[in-house]
C-alpha cells in the first residue's frame, strides 16, 4: 500500500501506531529524532508523515520547515498529531498553513483507527 513515516517521541505509542497501520498493508517506519527522520525520508521517501510537535533536540515545527525547504518533498501529506491547548492551536495555524500540513489530529482525540481513517483519506489517491 503505502509508505509512511511515523515521527514521535513515545517510542510504545509509535510502536502500536505502525503495528496497527502495518497490519492494515502500509510499510511503517518510526523515528523519535527529527533529524533521523530527515535521513530516512530521504532514503524511503514515505507518502505519508505523522508527526508529533514535541520532539527532542528540534521541534515538530523545525522538522517542518526542512522538510518543506525540498521541492521534492513539498507534497507529503503530515498528519500532525499534538497536544495543544486552543492559544497553540490558534498561534500554529499560520504556520500548519504555510507549511502545507494537511491535518490536525489532537493527540487526546487520537485513537489507531482515527489515525488510519486520516490516513486513509490522505493516501487515497496516491493508493498502489
Amino acid at each position: 500500500m503505502a509508505r509512511i513515516l511515523i515521527i514521535e517521541a513515545d517510542r510504545q505509542l509509535a510502536k502500536y501506531a505502525a503495528s496497527f497501520l502495518g497490519v492494515q498493508g502500509h510499510d511503517v517506519v518510526c523515528c523519535a529524532n527529527p533529524q533521523t527522520a530527515i535521513s530516512v525520508t530521504d532514503a524511503s521517501q514515505p507518502d505519508l508523515i505523522v508527526l508529533n510537535l514535541s520532539l527532542a533536540f528540534r521541534s515538530g515545527v523545525e522538522f517542518l520547515y526542512e522538510l518543506r525547504s525540498y521541492p521534492e518533498w513539498q507534497g507529503i501529506p503530515v498528519i500532525v498529531t499534538s497536544r495543544l491547548d486552543p492559544a497553540e492551536q490558534s498561534a500554529y495555524s499560520q504556520a500548519f498553513s504555510q507549511l502545507n500540513v494537511s491535518n490536525y489530529v489532537p493527540k487526546e482525540n487520537l485513537s489507531l483507527s482515527e489515525l488510519s481513517y486520516v490516513a486513509g483519506q490522505l493516501l487515497q489517491p496516491a493508493s498502489r
